[in-house]
């Protein structure tokens, strides 16, 4: 599959990209600078934003027999979904106290945790008011913008919910195992958004309710398969933004180190003492190495593409349909 998924919006991005400076917009120049230093040095190729697009074209392919457009209500959805990711970045950074994101110094550390939390939040409202001024289809019915705000807020309440979960690393009553903790966590701060967002955009989009959980059945899934090769790379030294085994430096148990346990039931108390003790970081790491628990998170990672991409083959043949299974792939051989 030669596809490019990034080629086929690249002329669309330019539109999300002008969308996503907008929602930096402030007539408070501090606030203005805090939010400009974090949100304007992201880099990448916008996986995120690129999705939406990609499941808007499909989605109008497959309503127009092969005619691949899509509503401009698609762009505006995807730099909301695109802000509202890195405002959980900058959150991440405030509370784990971290000195660099991005091989730059973190915005915490330039500018303070309390007017991070200001900007963050100012960047967040203006997220939100974003999907209210995003076009709707002539044929939807006056509340699809609010159902739009409604499945963006759900996104955002699980966003704070998913944080929280980070914060208290397990569930205290044992009501579910720590792994069962950890992918909820995981749908929580990756999935929803990524799922939400779809749905938000197809339903602004005038497509049927069958499409429209298609496009969240995509995003919920390549989104657990981009977390789960995230905690993957914190383990090989890739450029994440992030430092090399920042997780277990902030005392997280992603399933890497999960899946070990098995193997080295050592790690349960290392885990259960967030690595807190000298040497636990690298012995952690080391055993982590030894053990299959690596290749498990990057098997369920593709198990979760795959489930991506029968969501995406539910769609007419198109070149937006094949992009969606190529960024499904990229996702989990990605390095960074």
């Amino acid at each position: 599959m030669n596809v490019d998924p990034f080629a086929l919006v690249k002329d669309s991005i330019v539109s999300v990209s002008a969308n996503i400076k907008m929602i930096l917009g402030s007539d408070h120049p501090v606030l203005e600078a805090v939010a400009k230093y974090f949100f304007e040095n992201d880099g990448g190729k916008k996986i995120r934003p690129t999705m939406i697009l990609l499941l808007s074209q499909a989605a109008e392919a497959d309503r127009l027999a092969g005619q691949s457009t899509f509503p401009k209500s698609a762009e505006y959805i995807a730099a909301s979904q695109q802000r509202l990711a890195e405002i959980t970045l900058l959150h991440d950074d405030v509370i784990d106290e971290a000195d660099t994101r991005r091989g730059m110094q973190s915005v915490n550390k330039v500018f303070g945790s309390k007017l991070s939390i200001l900007a963050g939040t100012a960047v967040l409202w203006r997220s939100t008011f974003v999907v209210l001024m995003a076009p709707r289809g002539i044929r939807r019915r006056l509340f699809a913008r609010s159902v739009a705000v409604e499945l963006m807020s759900t996104a955002i309440e699980h966003l704070v919910k998913g944080e929280v979960m980070q914060m208290r690393h397990a569930d205290k009553s044992g009501a579910i195992s720590p792994f069962e903790y950890y992918l909820r966590k995981n749908y929580y701060k990756t999935g929803s958004l990524m799922a939400n967002s779809c749905k938000a955009s197809l339903v602004l989009g005038d497509h049927t309710d069958r499409v429209c959980e298609l496009g969240f059945a995509y995003g919920r899934h390549l989104g657990l398969a981009f977390q789960l090769i995230d905690d993957v790379l914190d383990y090989s030294g890739q450029n994440t933004g992030k430092p090399m085994l920042a997780d277990l430096k902030a005392g997280l148990a992603t399933a890497p180190v999960l899946l070990a346990q098995e193997e080295f039931p050592v790690l349960k108390e290392l885990v259960a003492r967030k690595f807190s003790s000298e040497g636990d970081i690298e012995l952690a790491a080391d055993l982590v190495e030894k053990s299959v628990g690596l290749q498990k998170s990057k098997d369920l990672a593709i198990a979760q593409a795959e489930l991506a991409c029968q969501a995406a083959h539910q769609f007419s043949p198109s070149p937006a349909r094949d992009a969606l299974v190529k960024l499904a792939q990229l996702v989990i051989t990605r390095t960074k």
